[in-house]
């Protein structure tokens, strides 16, 4: 009686990297479940775990890409994708696909006029905006003038915040009494956070970063880091209110 040979599966070569405080990361590992589910075989792997780590760093010099996470890839063949992409499309790269990068736009679209502008501002910002949209006719989801126009603007510009690290209780204080009232004054505007709660989370970061000790040379990189997020939402902030 002869034995029954069992055939080795070979081992993927999908796959996933990820890091625990990543949002979007946090978004694409149901669509992962999902596939796999379906039969794909996409391995997540969490870059806390330094073999991790090492492997992508290897996949990378490999490839020559750069991406941070979420970051798609697979080993055999060097296809990838980075950053967050919807299900259809990682379906397409898990079969072997080659995923094309993402269109970038050629540079920010020019800044809306404010609600109450003239009619003169209008016209010519619609100008502007139309040159914006020929040169960048391949991106997608792109609104037109009107579009843009019909929805809520701010009446005046926000203030603005000089950066975090240079901030005093008293320049967060001020700011937050200017941002207060530029509020109510703007309070056609959806998705405005209350003063109070920015004035936490901006405190809160402060108060992180003076408790720990500094090293010679300024920040450490924790530091630097948190302080890049946080800066990166209050730029998204202010693009989302049209301030440049």
């Amino acid at each position: 009686m002869t034995k029954n040979k069992k055939t080795k599966q070979k081992e993927s070569t999908l796959y996933f990297f990820y890091t625990q405080g990543c949002g979007w990361c946090k978004k694409a590992i149901p669509l992962i479940d999902e596939l796999n589910k379906e039969g794909y075989d996409i391995l997540k792997l969490d870059l806390v775990d330094g073999d991790n780590k090492n492997l992508q760093d290897e996949i990378k010099k490999e490839y020559k890409h750069q991406c941070g996470t979420p970051y798609f890839v697979d080993a055999e063949s060097g296809h990838t994708i980075c950053g967050f992409r919807d299900k259809d499309t990682i379906e397409k790269w898990a079969k072997g696909e080659e995923i094309p990068k993402p269109v970038k736009p050629t540079g920010p679209p020019p800044k809306p006029p404010l609600m109450g502008s003239s009619k003169k501002e209008e016209k010519k910002w619609i100008k502007e905006y139309d040159e914006w949209l020929k040169k960048n006719d391949k991106l997608p989801n792109t609104k037109t003038a009107d579009e843009v126009l019909e929805m809520p603007r701010p009446k005046s510009d926000p203030p603005k915040l000089k950066p975090l690290q240079n901030a005093t209780e008293k320049d967060l204080e001020e700011w937050g009494k200017k941002y207060d009232k530029w509020s109510k004054e703007n309070k056609h505007l959806p998705n405005l956070q209350p003063v109070n709660q920015i004035l936490s989370r901006l405190k809160n970061q402060k108060e992180q970063m003076t408790s720990q000790n500094k090293p010679s040379n300024g920040l450490n990189s924790n530091q630097e880091a948190r302080l890049q997020r946080l800066e990166q939402k209050m730029d998204k902030l202010m693009k989302h209110l049209g301030v440049k």
